[in-house]
């Protein structure tokens, strides 16, 4: 009885193991991924100085919020729960949900100006 519930103790942490790292982020790939698709034109070298006021800052900002946004601009005009935006949405259109997971999360990882006030 012992050996079977040892095997099964196994076959659970290899089973977590398996299902958190197949959606973890890569940071390098999100670093990469935002200079192929060259968001620093406008969002700023250091993603905190966006080079139009419109434009927002994405350095430090929740990892959740921009993987909706960029799912969001994705999907369109023509989708539920889409956003429109000429540039962002071709920006977006050709990244998988890696991709996007990726991105948010070196977003998030670097230092940012947003500030939460209570």
């Amino acid at each position: 009885m012992k050996k079977i519930l040892t095997r099964r103790a196994a076959l659970l942490a290899v089973l977590c193991a398996i299902s958190l790292s197949a959606g973890a982020a890569d940071l390098v790939a999100g670093e990469v991924a935002l200079k192929k698709y060259n968001c620093a034109s406008c969002h700023g070298a250091d993603f905190n100085s966006p080079t139009e006021p419109g434009y927002p800052r994405l350095a430090g900002q929740h990892q959740d919020y921009l993987k909706h946004a960029l799912t969001a601009y994705r999907r369109g005009d023509t989708a539920m729960n889409g956003r429109t935006n000429a540039v962002m949405s071709l920006q977006a259109k050709p990244l998988s949900d890696q991709d996007i997971n990726n991105i948010a999360a070196y977003l998030h990882s670097l230092p940012g100006s947003l500030v939460l006030r209570k």
